[in-house]
């Protein structure tokens, strides 16, 4: 499930929150910057280590979690 060459879960690092690989940048922090409207050029600019290989990795981990879990009412 996870995107092995980009997606990383580490119980010792970021309370074992998924994470870009070699950084301490989880998932979720990505996920809020797209959700904010920011595009893959602002967030590369506020995290220079990241890629659009990494920022697209999180959107399809997001996905994958999603399509795996099923959809639940929102209450």
């Amino acid at each position: 499930m996870i995107d092995e060459e980009r997606i990383e879960i580490n119980p010792e690092i970021c309370h074992g929150k998924p994470r870009i690989k070699g950084t301490r940048i989880m998932i979720s922090i990505i996920l809020e910057w797209l959700e904010a409207g920011k595009s893959f050029e602002e967030i590369i600019e506020a995290y220079p280590i990241l890629s659009n290989k990494d920022i697209s990795a999180s959107i399809r981990y997001a996905r994958k979690l999603l399509e795996e879990e099923g959809s639940a009412p929102i209450a």
